[in-house]
């Protein structure tokens, strides 16, 4: 990363705070821009110098650098943050939700948005077109149900939607805005301190997100197929059946394939970036509905990962989100059920397990010197105190060994 005068950005790069997400290139474009590195995630490159005010502001609206509860008239829960509701949901085209990662609630709900004329556009991540890499992201605008539909599916690969940012708020349409949690939160962030982005954005949706694996992740995963990256032309992670498989198509015509468990539990979720693993907010927070899976589950709870007619789970954390879910249902566009949340703490393990452990790995973080994002009214000690003392501990010392390695390389000027 290279760093021109720039606290908030020295910052984020003496921890690995980075989160990828392109806000700071989309509100700064003169000044930053987003760049592959080191294990393809997308870094800042300061090309000029930000006076002491845009320091300041990046500092504000960064996700890497932090980030703040926003404001509710219900409890926060300790795992899941403030929510009006919980809903599973699912497409009423049957297409759309066979093909959708998780019962296609979200393009339903985007659909609606577009034909209702509740937005002129939707700013969303699709599959990258040659020469990328065919698992690899890109950023599109929507203007269609059919657009909308195309792009269907969840893309476990970095991105950084926010870097046409100053485009878009000088486009003079309304967007909605569907990203990661930390993109959810940093547009939230700038969108509270500008009304030309409020404006722009007048709806932020996100989805539940473990982590964002590396290019390096994504190439053992196609290898893990048995095939090589160079060979495929087409790429999708889930879809056509819920959870659905991990495909890959090949140049040759053949196809290889890989379920959900193996492809993101015995790959994927094994190459994430730093920020990721200190990330406070999975479920998408600071948007107005955030989408997830309320898998199906056995006996004692864990998911089972069996291919089924697909549902979402739509947390509803706004009263927009509300009236957005209500009148997309009462439009024909999806259908939705009540969902108890005692139940997400069973079936979201990987959620609840990092909630839980954040704050013993921040600690030890901070014990060795290494910058960490100010998280403010995140609920981090209530979910420690769900935990256990033995598991607070092993994730303490193990972020602490961790740090120390990177510490000594940054030292010796090797890789970690």
């Amino acid at each position: 990363m290279s760093v021109v005068n720039s606290v908030a950005l020295a910052r984020v790069g003496r921890g690995n705070l980075c989160a990828g997400c392109g806000a700071c290139a989309g509100r700064f474009p003169k000044m930053i821009e987003m760049q592959p590195a080191g294990d393809g995630w997308p870094r800042p490159v300061a090309h000029a110098p930000l006076t002491a005010a845009q320091d300041a502001e990046l500092s504000a609206f960064c996700p890497g650098l932090g980030q703040s509860a926003l404001p509710s008239d219900r409890p926060p829960h300790p795992l899941w943050g403030a929510f009006q509701d919980m809903r599973r949901a699912w497409a009423t085209d049957a297409d759309l939700r066979h093909r959708a990662a998780s019962g296609g609630a979200l393009s339903a709900v985007l659909g609606h948005l577009l034909t209702s004329g509740r937005v002129d556009a939707v700013i969303q991540t699709a599959a990258a077109l040659p020469p990328d890499p065919a698992h690899a992201s890109r950023t599109i605008v929507s203007t269609s149900a059919g657009d909308v539909a195309a792009a269907a599916g969840s893309r476990y690969a970095a991105s950084s939607p926010l870097t046409g940012l100053a485009d878009w708020v000088a486009d003079g349409r309304r967007f909605a805005f569907v990203g990661k949690p930390c993109d959810a939160a940093a547009l939230r962030a700038l969108a509270l301190r500008d009304h030309g982005v409020a404006r722009a954005f007048p709806v932020i949706l996100s989805f539940f997100c473990a982590g964002v694996p590396s290019r390096r992740g994504n190439d053992a995963l196609v290898r893990a197929m048995g095939a090589e990256p160079e060979q495929v032309t087409a790429f999708r992670y889930r879809g056509h059946g819920w959870p659905g498989h991990a495909v890959a198509q090949l140049a040759d015509g053949s196809e290889r394939a890989l379920g959900y468990h193996e492809s993101w539990g015995g790959v994927l979720s094994k190459h994430l970036q730093h920020r990721c693993k200190i990330c406070a907010d999975g479920t998408g927070t600071a948007a107005d509905l955030s989408f997830g899976d309320p898998w199906e589950t056995d006996a004692q709870g864990y998911p089972l990962f069996i291919d089924a007619p697909g549902q979402s789970l739509v947390v509803i954390r706004s009263a927009l989100g509300a009236e957005i879910l209500a009148a997309a249902e009462q439009a024909g566009a999806l259908e939705s059920a009540s969902y108890d949340v005692a139940g997400l703490v069973m079936i979201q393990p990987g959620q609840r397990n990092r909630r839980r452990t954040l704050l013993a790995r921040l600690l030890a973080l901070r014990l060795m010197a290494r910058p960490v994002p100010d998280y403010r009214g995140m609920t981090l000690l209530a979910a420690a105190r769900q935990e256990r003392p033995t598991v607070l501990l092993k994730a303490f010392l193990g972020m602490a060994r961790r740090a120390w390695r990177d510490r000594r390389s940054e030292q010796t000027g090797s890789k970690a």
